[in-house]
């Protein structure tokens, strides 16, 4: 009975060897190479699949050789902020592809490309969550299908332009406290000061996506976003490993820190979600709204399946925080780099400002041979004729899944930029370096130095 037993467990585990290395193999070997051969019969160019690591290694080190540099205002930024890219659609044109570990990505620069695959999220469904991003921010930016489509609605009310304008007062007290921060540095060296002002335009967005999405719990919403941002300067600790399975997993001190932060975030979140749930008045909020919004739902159906769960709506919270501070300040600071460096789209920014608001509170409220031209006016008749192709920019994503939350984010950055015009002249300093470069969003690897005169 012992041999029968023993022989049996040995053909299992032979079997679950054989089953996982089989596994392994189509993982790492055969479905690269099945998809290697389906992209170059479509007409697809790049370099032979490498077992295991396929174009990382190579991509980390142009990555790692590039990042440190700094470039002209007037330099093409693509050649920096994507260096791989830019020599594998060198090497290999437009239609070419990159290998991440045994996963191919397919480079799409084509406009009209672009524009068939965003108005069409239902042919062309989004890969397969990354590690870093799913840990980071969540929500819409992941769902596809009817659960997308299930948050979609109930998120929509939260954005609606006229609970946005109830926002207004929340944005305005903000920006105002950034400006007072600013006043006072200048004052205290007499007329002008060097400033970088990235650190504080990143506060700012997240003061006002704290303020606007939890209302009186702003200040535990701050701890959120101090939070996030600590988890977006990991990334690139962790960018070399994410293809291997299982690399969260992983002991190391990146990995550990991640896993406090995203528990604590969710904690965090928990908290004040389960407080607004046990009868906390719901405030005019992002938060209250989206699940004022949720218990409507709820209620209309008689079934809890329809709305969200509170795991669901931590995860919308999570992508709130991110999108609605990261991509703003880049926003921002990208913003007045340039009209720090063109005085005169500065002067005429101003005087379209004063001529609307004067010095009251704002509150009342491709492309051709000429594309590497600083040319704002361009889009003086809109986004759609600035081009001479719809989908050659589209900073807020477009078709179905067009950014949600786009609205809100160009009150804010209308909102800050004319209050920073009426206050303030700027320059910039001798100490900027230009160095754009891509961790989650564009950032300033060097900050924004720019010198602020009080007017």
């Amino acid at each position: 009975m012992d041999v029968k037993l023993s022989s049996t467990l040995a053909s299992i585990l032979i079997l679950v060897y054989i089953t996982l290395t089989v596994k392994v193999l189509n993982w790492v070997w055969f479905l690269p190479r099945k998809l290697e051969r389906f992209l170059r019969n479509q007409g697809l160019h790049g370099n032979p699949y490498r077992l295991f690591l396929g174009d990382m290694k190579d991509l980390l080190t142009v990555m790692k050789t590039e990042q440190p540099k700094t470039i002209e205002l007037s330099d093409d930024i693509p050649p920096h902020i994507l260096p791989y890219y830019q020599n594998i659609m060198a090497k290999y044109g437009k239609r070419s592809f990159v290998w991440f570990g045994p996963s191919p990505r397919v480079n799409i620069a084509d406009p009209e490309l672009i524009k068939e695959i965003l108005t069409k999220p239902g042919v062309f469904h989004k890969p397969l969550p990354d590690p870093i991003g799913e840990t980071i921010v969540g929500g819409l930016l992941f769902l596809e299908d009817e659960k997308w489509a299930k948050h979609r609605k109930i998120i929509n009310p939260a954005f609606h332009i006229e609970k946005l304008k109830n926002m207004i007062p929340a944005m305005l007290l903000s920006c105002s406290e950034m400006i007072g921060k600013w006043e006072a540095l200048v004052c205290s060296s007499g007329n002008s000061k060097e400033i970088d002002v990235w650190p504080y335009l990143e506060d700012l967005s997240g003061d006002v996506i704290s303020r606007t999405a939890f209302g009186s719990s702003h200040e535990e919403g701050r701890r959120i976003f101090e939070l996030q941002k600590e988890e977006v300067k990991l990334v690139l600790q962790i960018l070399q490993f994410c293809f291997i399975p299982g690399w969260r997993h992983f002991p190391t001190k990146a990995n550990r820190r991640m896993k406090a932060i995203k528990n604590e975030i969710q904690s965090s979140l928990r908290v004040i979600i389960n407080r607004r749930e046990k009868g906390e008045i719901i405030h005019n909020d992002l938060l209250g709204i989206l699940m004022g919004s949720n218990f409507k739902e709820i209620r209309e159906h008689g079934n809890k399946d329809v709305g969200m769960s509170i795991e669901d709506i931590i995860e919308e919270c999570k992508l709130f925080y991110f999108a609605g501070s990261e991509t703003t300040s880049s926003l921002l600071v990208w913003t007045l780099v340039l009209l720090s460096k063109y005085q005169d789209w500065q002067a005429r920014a101003r005087e379209e400002v004063l001529k609307v608001f004067g010095k009251k509170e704002p509150i009342s409220m491709i492309w051709g041979d000429d594309v590497k031209e600083f040319k704002p006016d361009r889009f003086s008749e809109g986004v759609s004729s600035a081009a001479n192709t719809q989908f050659s920019f589209i900073p807020f994503s477009s078709g179905p899944r067009v950014c949600i939350g786009q609205n809100f984010a160009m009150i804010e950055a209308k909102m800050a930029l004319a209050m920073i015009l009426q206050h303030f002249s700027f320059e910039l300093s001798s100490n900027y370096l230009h160095a754009p470069f891509p961790i989650m969003t564009m950032q300033p690897q060097f900050g924004a130095s720019l010198i602020l005169h009080k007017l």
